[in-house]
């Protein structure tokens, strides 16, 4: 662990932690914190960030990060569609600019991060609709599905997989893969690591994970598969890349998704890093290991991308 990390770990058991320890969640302190914590990072150098918050810009609602001028053609036709976490209940694409950011400078692809609605003002299923929505829209717009990668962290990992699933049950075209950082997968909290990992996770307390899922889920079962993906059918989803810490609570919902992908012939990485906290790809650059996620991350996008193109090659000169 760099002394970056331990400084991050450090901050997270003082200033994170101890609201998860209360009883009662408050939604408004919890987003009131998150607000005190955004830190904005620079545009990368010569890419363009396009803000898309007025009312009428659904289902694209959101921001988009544009690649520079005179980028290879492929940083235009190629898009990761981000979902950022936060529980469901506070954070925006704002809050994850640091992630994006720095994903899309080491891709060279342009991002759309998802702006969905949260509960509890908006419970189940109403992330998930806006996902499907926001992602039928880029078809409809003449993206190719086997163009866009789905990612996203957290509680937006968790919806990443779930939108995946919800499309391949709606029978709509996938996308070519998906990353999932410390997805939240399990909202019944049934992984043992909620209490072999509870006082260890800088940043969770593993009781929070239970209560926290009831503002999403309202009155629907937590096993419900598209709001706890861990219960789905992953037969016939695109490949899966997806990092955990060591030490996070949330750690068996990695574990449980990457298992049960294999057992339905998904291909799936699962990278288990030691000791980081939960989303730590937040922290670049100030992490070093932020960064080599990320890079790690950006070597499974590339080569899924040359997959694609090896396969339309092969396809065209079977013509």
């Amino acid at each position: 662990m760099s002394w970056q990390s331990a400084i991050a770990c450090w901050f997270l058991r003082r200033q994170f932690r101890p609201e998860t320890l209360k009883p009662d969640i408050s939604v408004e302190r919890t987003r009131e914190h998150a607000d005190r914590r955004l830190w904005s990072p620079k545009v990368p150098r010569g890419w363009r960030l396009v803000e898309r918050y007025r009312p009428g810009d659904a289902p694209l609602r959101g921001e988009w990060l544009e690649p520079p001028a005179g980028a290879p053609d492929t940083a235009r036709t190629r898009t990761v569609f981000y979902i950022h976490g936060g529980g469901y209940y506070f954070c925006s694409p704002k809050t994850h600019r640091s992630l994006v950011f720095a994903l899309a400078a080491r891709c060279g692809v342009r991002t759309y991060s998802l702006d969905y609605r949260l509960a509890p003002e908006h419970p189940f299923p109403a992330a998930l609709d806006d996902a499907l929505a926001a992602y039928r829209r880029l078809l409809a717009d003449g993206m190719p599905p086997d163009s866009i990668v789905l990612a996203g962290d957290s509680a937006g990992g968790g919806l990443a997989l779930a939108t995946l699933v919800a499309l391949r049950d709606a029978g709509d075209p996938l996308p070519a893969a998906a990353l999932l950082f410390s997805p939240w997968t399990d909202l019944a909290a049934t992984g043992a690591t909620i209490a072999t990992n509870d006082g260890v996770d800088p940043m969770f307390y593993g009781a929070a994970i239970a209560r926290a899922a009831k503002f999403y889920l309202a009155d629907t079962p937590a096993t419900h598969p598209h709001a706890s993906p861990l219960y789905a059918d992953f037969a016939g989803l695109p490949p899966l890349f997806i990092q955990a810490g060591s030490t996070e609570v949330l750690l068996d919902d990695s574990r449980r998704v990457a298992e049960k992908a294999r057992a339905a012939g998904v291909p799936v990485e699962i990278e288990i890093w030691p000791d980081m906290p939960h989303v730590w790809q937040l922290y670049a650059p100030f992490v070093p290991e932020a960064g080599k996620a990320l890079d790690r991350a950006t070597e499974f996008v590339r080569r899924v991308a040359r997959e694609h193109a090896a396969q339309a090659s092969s396809d065209t000169s079977m013509v």
